[in-house]
């Protein structure tokens, strides 16, 4: 059985999660209104991962008996300036992500809940791989700039992105 405090925690983490989904459904939208298909198909990607990783929680904590507990997902931004302000939101949101992850791989030490703690790696090692992603995004697009054909060659680049669905999941 899991600890109270680290259900908790995890139960806010799965929100979070959720809540990424929804910024990213949300920045896709904003891309397919400006005509960037390649830039939405990034982030519709990315909604995906970010669900992937809700579901890894909401497994976990059922698998250690657990309760889950869904709260409302507020409402995300739905407008920016540019396709580089986005990406800059992008990048902001998976570093603070990353302090979210390590403040649950805190609580797990805290509790000397050895499982967690190891359960936790993975999203470690993840949000290096997010944070990367996003910051590679930002300075491909500080050095385009306004360039049209810049922008282009890059919405195609992101447009080759596609979803991968981790192989080995928590329930198995």
């Amino acid at each position: 059985m899991i600890d109270k405090k680290m259900q908790d925690a995890l139960n806010e983490q799965v929100n979070a999660e959720l809540f990424s989904a929804y910024l990213y459904l949300s920045m896709e939208a904003y891309f397919q209104s400006i005509g960037l298909s390649g830039f939405a198909n990034w982030m519709r990607c990315q909604t995906q991962e970010e669900l992937v990783h809700a579901m890894k929680l909401f497994d976990y904590l059922n698998q250690r008996n657990g309760r889950v507990t869904l709260k409302q997902i507020a409402a995300p931004k739905t407008v920016w300036k540019s396709p580089l302000d986005a990406f800059q939101d992008a990048y902001s949101h998976e570093q603070k992500v990353t302090t979210l992850i390590n403040k649950l791989v805190d609580v797990a030490h805290f509790l000397k809940d050895h499982a967690t703690s190891n359960f936790l790696q993975w999203f470690v090692a993840e949000q290096v791989e997010e944070e990367a992603s996003a910051s590679a995004v930002v300075d491909k697009l500080k050095l385009v700039g306004k360039a049209g054909e810049g922008m282009f060659q890059l919405d195609k680049e992101l447009a080759q992105r596609v979803f991968a669905s981790p192989v080995a999941t928590q329930k198995e």
